[in-house]
């Protein structure tokens, strides 16, 4: 796929378990449960999200779609993926576990709603789990 947008912090979640292997493993098959994928063939795009609790947070915590508009995600997103894979780039100072790929994103592509929607909430879901603060505040 020519456009790849991937967001894969399995690394992330199996460094973020504390406690037993046994718990270990039930996170992970958890995790196999909330998987998150869009793709549209058309516009070659792809985005993965692999994240426990991300699910959840989508249908219990995030406003609903349509409360945020599109111009106002892809600006938000534009921002925060700079951001992040600044970090990706320092895992000096940056924990290489949280920030494991580069994400491509490209402003000019419209990748519709949906996309933005969930990568922006991905976001703000990423700032809470890990206690992860960006330039600008990702409310909800």
């Amino acid at each position: 796929m020519k456009n790849l947008i991937y967001i894969f912090l399995l690394a992330a979640f199996i460094y973020s378990c504390g406690g037993s292997r046994n718990l270990r493993s039930d996170r992970i098959a958890n995790a196999k449960n909330d998987t998150v994928r869009i793709a549209n063939d058309s516009l070659e795009y792809e985005i993965i999200i692999i994240e426990p609790g991300f699910n959840l947070f989508i249908n219990s915590v995030a406003k609903p779609e349509g409360y945020y508009s599109q111009q106002y995600l892809e600006n938000k997103n534009q921002f925060l993926v700079s951001e992040y894979n600044s970090r990706v780039r320092q895992p000096q100072i940056y924990n290489p576990n949280l920030y494991v790929n580069e994400i491509n994103y490209e402003p000019q592509i419209d990748y519709g709603y949906e996309v933005n929607y969930l990568l922006y909430n991905y976001f703000v879901y990423f700032s809470r789990q890990y206690n992860q603060r960006f330039s600008v505040p990702t409310r909800i």
